[in-house]
């Protein structure tokens, strides 16, 4: 009897949209989270993290901790490359931070004794709030298309 051997990948080996590489899960509809991945974006020269609208259920990363659409609405994630962890809010800034060149050097000050719930307050505050601070109405950002004046 000679087993059979499967030659088609694993379903997380054909799910995973960048192996290898931290995810990170923002609200592909909110105009300031899309900034931030831009921002991101511009930053990440050693090319370490894939942008990833959470709302595309379906191209989620692997991970070993659950992921909730919920939660990630309320807060960004970074799944780590090794898909082991999901960090979320201000402790995924601060490992993101490390993983920067630019922002590395900074990294060690989210640390000090205080900065930590300073910046986890913050967070959460812009987070809540961050349709109110750029020009969305009821979560759907009015965004004006080139040469058209935004809508009132």
């Amino acid at each position: 009897m000679s087993a059979e051997v499967s030659t088609e990948p694993k379903p997380a080996e054909t799910t995973d949209p960048a192996k290898g590489k931290a995810v990170v899960l923002y609200d592909g509809m909110c105009a300031l989270c899309q900034r931030g991945a831009r921002l991101l974006k511009r930053l990440d020269w050693l090319k370490r993290f894939h942008g990833q609208d959470c709302r595309d259920t379906a191209a989620w990363p692997p991970c070993n901790e659950p992921l909730d659409l919920k939660k990630m609405l309320e807060q960004m994630h970074v799944v780590t490359p090794d898909r082991k962890r999901a960090l979320f809010g201000y402790k995924a800034i601060r490992w993101m931070l490390w993983r920067l060149p630019l922002t590395m050097p900074f990294a060690p000050l989210f640390y000090i004794p205080g900065v930590p719930w300073i910046g986890n307050t913050v967070y959460l505050w812009v987070a809540k709030n961050r349709y109110d601070l750029v020009p969305c109405k009821d979560g759907a950002c009015q965004v004006p298309l080139r040469g058209q004046k935004p809508k009132e």
